[in-house]
Formats: structure tokens, C-alpha cells, sequence
């Protein structure tokens, strides 16, 4: 989870307390949330997000766009940014009320040895591997969770699983966490959530369609692959990109050079090359793997 929560829904009436706002040096609008300070960048494109920048102690007034990384999503005015920030607040204010546990635990996990365990509850375990994790849940909570969603295993991954986990024992999550469960299970069970809330859903409000939507629409557009900031060129993104975003074997790959500010703003399902925009580049690569190609090793 990134250090600034993904908005879910604006509150009308949000919680600001202890949050300070600001303005920093370079005009950004700011705020400090305790040790994580927020802010509102807005690219040479013209499109806003969110930034963050931890543990730095320096009056709000005194920052500038240099103090913040990371790409939190998109905002689309200051209110929103506003709305974001308290949002983010609650979640940590909610987390500081939660009884999670930190501890080394030898076990072995579908993702290899656990490295991290936070303990949620009795019987909800929370574990980290080298490349992956998700939660344990013993029987007798596996058995409380909802027939169309429990598994046979007792395990549950963290990139979309999890989410079953959260909604299946809501007081051990913060409202942030249970907002976004929510809009995971729509999202990849559909038919499951629909069932389960004896209520229709319209189009659209599926990511898995989206999904189908975005593919269908761009199986004829180069899809961005891999990307990496150019060394070549200052503000630049180098990319490499095939035909609707496939992985075949000895399928077409062609490299494009796109702003980098463009790119840190792309879309949930990926960046589309506009080729009448972006130029297509055959020149020194900084993907290593280019570079071997171009030295024919």
C-alpha cells in the first residue's frame, strides 16, 4: 500500500484533524500527517497527483518538489487533494486503534517462507515472503467467511484476496481498508457481490470489464511493457511496447521515448503509445538488455 491512500469516495464533511497544511516554497499545495507529508504536484502536462515524502522534519513553507516521490494517483483539484489527505488521516488514525501484532514466525507459506507476520487476531495472520504474501485464517475463520468467497486452502494472496479476508472480519480493518475490500470484491467477483448484496451492478462498474473494454479497444495500439527513465534524455521515459500489450514470443517490440511526467500519470490497465505523439527511438538504450542487443551480446 502506498504511503497515500487511494481515494474510494470524497467525505462531505472530512476529518482534519491533526493535519497542517501549506504552501510550499514552489507554490505546491502540502500537508503533514505526523511523519508523512503530502502534496499536490501537478506534471508539465497539466494533469494533478499525489506525492509523498517521509520523515521530513523542514517547515511545509520550506519544501519544494525535490522533497517528494512516488506517484499516489491522480487528483483532480485541490479539493480533492483535501479529501485524499483527510482520508489518509482516518486510516492512520483508525490504524493506531487496531491491535496488530509484529512477529517473526517460522512458517511456510504458498509463497515460501514467511520473512514478516502481522497478527490481525486469533487465527487471522498476516504473512510476508520474499516476493509475495497474503493471509492464513485458521478453520474456525475460514469457516466464518462467506460460502461464494471462502476457499478450500486457508490461504488467501494479498494482491486481490485479501480483500475477502477484510470483509469477512471488518473490525480488524480500517475504514480505508474495508472501502477499498469492497471495491476489490466488485471488482473481481461480480457475480459473487451481486449475490451476496441481492443487487444489480451497471455497466462499467466492473474492472474486470473495464478491463475486457480497454483490451478490445487497444488490441491494434502499442501497449507499454516495460519502461524505464531515460539517461539519454532528461524529463524522458524510455518504453518498450508491442501490439496490444502481448507477451508473445518474437512478437514486435518497439521502443518510444514518452514524458516522463505523462507516463508517472497512466491509467490502471496501462499506457497506450499515441504514435502520432510519441516518437518512436532507436537510439542508446538504458534498459541493460537493449544495450547487450545494440553491443550484440
Amino acid at each position: 500500500m502506498s504511503a497515500a491512500v487511494q481515494s474510494n469516495m470524497v467525505e462531505p464533511i472530512p476529518d482534519l484533524s491533526g493535519v497542517e497544511f501549506a504552501t510550499s516554497a514552489d507554490g505546491l499545495p502540502v500537508a503533514r500527517i505526523d511523519d508523512l507529508v503530502l502534496a499536490m504536484v501537478t506534471s508539465a502536462s497539466g494533469i494533478a497527483y499525489l506525492a509523498h515524502a517521509v520523515a521530513v522534519r523542514r517547515p511545509l513553507a520550506d519544501l519544494t518538489r525535490a522533497d517528494f516521490i512516488g506517484h499516489d494517483g491522480r487528483v483532480a483539484d485541490e479539493a480533492e487533494f483535501r479529501a485524499r489527505v483527510a482520508e489518509t488521516a482516518g486510516h492512520k488514525r483508525d490504524l493506531a486503534k487496531l491491535n496488530r501484532v509484529h512477529a517473526r514466525l517460522s512458517a511456510s507459506t504458498p509463497w515460501g517462507g514467511s520473512q514478516m507476520a502481522t497478527i490481525y487476531a486469533e487465527g487471522v495472520v498476516s504473512h510476508m515472503t520474499s516476493g509475495h504474501g497474503g493471509f492464513h485464517l485458521s478453520a474456525d475463520r475460514n469457516a466464518e467467511v462467506h460460502p461464494l468467497l471462502r476457499k478450500e486452502t486457508p490461504w488467501y494472496e494479498e494482491d486481490a484476496e485479501w480483500a475477502i479476508v477484510a470483509i469477512s472480519f471488518p473490525d480488524l480493518f480500517t475504514a480505508y481498508e474495508r472501502s477499498v475490500a469492497e471495491k476489490t470484491i466488485r471488482d473481481t467477483w461480480p457475480d459473487a457481490w451481486v449475490k451476496i448484496h441481492g443487487c444489480s451492478r451497471a455497466e462499467g462498474e466492473s474492472w474486470a470489464k473495464d478491463r475486457r473494454a480497454f483490451d478490445q479497444g487497444h488490441a491494434a495500439d502499442f501497449i507499454v511493457m516495460s519502461a524505464i527513465r531515460s539517461d539519454q534524455h532528461a524529463g524522458m521515459t524510455e518504453v518498450v511496447a508491442t501490439i496490444g500489450g502481448c507477451r508473445i514470443r518474437g512478437g514486435e517490440e518497439r521502443r518510444f521515448l514518452v514524458p516522463s511526467d505523462e507516463y508517472a500519470a497512466r491509467g490502471p490497465f496501462g499506457f497506450v503509445i499515441d504514435e502520432a505523439r510519441h516518437a518512436a527511438y532507436d537510439g542508446p538504450s538504458s534498459f541493460i538488455f537493449w544495450r547487450r542487443q545494440a553491443n550484440g551480446a
